[in-house]
């Protein structure tokens, strides 16, 4: 079976040697890919250097070069992994091997730190925040989902429609994988602190708060009942904390000196309902969407049937 290794870097010098020379130590058949991503230093001479094929993608940020990584490469298994030289590249074949053997499709590895410099506690908050999150609304176990190493077969990758630009591409990898009833796994890695000279481009709160509004673009696009039932909920609450008084008061007086609230308590009414009815036509909208992503996903050749053609 053909194994690439994709690589998306920006500005990562001092560690992009070490990660491909690593990953050809311990996967010494499979092409290793490194994608520039518009870096300004000498990313792209010294991972050549190493013996990596270096592509650039000129659009900026890492869902770009990831969608460009699918499109272009063609390979039964993949193994991506940024190139900030933080993963253990000595894992990927027991990775590779766990997916096969668990017949995934994709499996991510749960980043195990012995040092707080490793990961900063901002971005530990900030990733069991938005992965509980993520397991509540989709319905799924995740324990580590903005990890940036993972397996993938070759029928998630040319399944996968993508929306995402920059470090979001980590949540729609999950949730695709959870909407189509993928079977996923996780295996627990090593995560080290970045070399010298290395520098983290992740923003906790910039980046977090665009990963809160892809989470919320996902919930409307695959979930659309739950989003716009969540809208008709708070509409109807707050006309029913307007209307309460004026009801109160006209049942009392047989008057409505408050007419305004009243007309306000009635329009957000309607709109509660106009929400509700919303959510109901676009959720069995979305159904034919996922049949026809799901039947997609099912004419690509799985893992175990792969590894059974190649055995042939």
């Amino acid at each position: 079976m053909k194994v690439a290794v994709l690589i998306p870097c920006y500005n990562e010098e001092a560690a992009i040697a070490t990660v491909v020379q690593d990953f050809r130590a311990v996967l010494p058949d499979a092409p290793i890919y490194v994608y520039d991503n518009n870096s300004r230093d000498q990313t792209a001479a010294r991972a050549a250097a190493a013996g990596a094929v270096v592509r650039r993608e000129a659009r900026q940020g890492k869902g770009n070069v990831v969608r460009r990584m699918f499109a272009d490469i063609e390979a039964d298994i993949y193994v991506l992994v940024d190139g900030d030289d933080t993963y253990d590249a000595s894992a990927a074949p027991r990775m590779i091997q766990h997916m096969m053997a668990e017949g995934a499709d994709l499996l991510t590895a749960r980043r195990v730190h012995s040092r707080a410099d490793a990961y900063r506690p901002g971005h530990v908050f900030g990733n069991r925040m938005l992965t509980g999150l993520t397991s509540a609304l989709f319905r799924v176990k995740l324990s580590d989902m903005l990890s940036g190493y993972r397996v993938f077969s070759r029928r998630f990758v040319k399944s996968f429609p993508f929306t995402a630009e920059g470090f979001a591409i980590e949540t729609e990898l999950t949730v695709h994988a959870v909407r189509l009833l993928m079977p996923m796994a996780e295996m627990d890695t090593r995560y080290k602190e970045r070399p010298v000279g290395s520098v983290s481009k992740l923003n906790t709160w910039r980046d977090g708060f665009r990963i809160l509004g892809t989470i919320a673009y996902l919930l409307r696009e695959e979930r659309p009942l739950v989003f716009f039932s969540a809208i008709f909920g708070a509409l109807a609450l707050a006309s029913v904390l307007a209307g309460t008084p004026v009801v109160t008061e006209y049942l009392a007086t047989g008057l409505v000196p408050r007419l305004p609230t009243a007309v306000l308590a009635t329009g957000l009414m309607v709109l509660a309902f106009l929400s509700l009815a919303c959510g109901l036509i676009l959720d069995t909208v979305t159904r034919g969407r996922w049949e026809a992503k799901r039947m997609a996903y099912l004419a690509i050749p799985g893992p175990k049937a792969l590894e059974e053609q190649s055995r042939t």
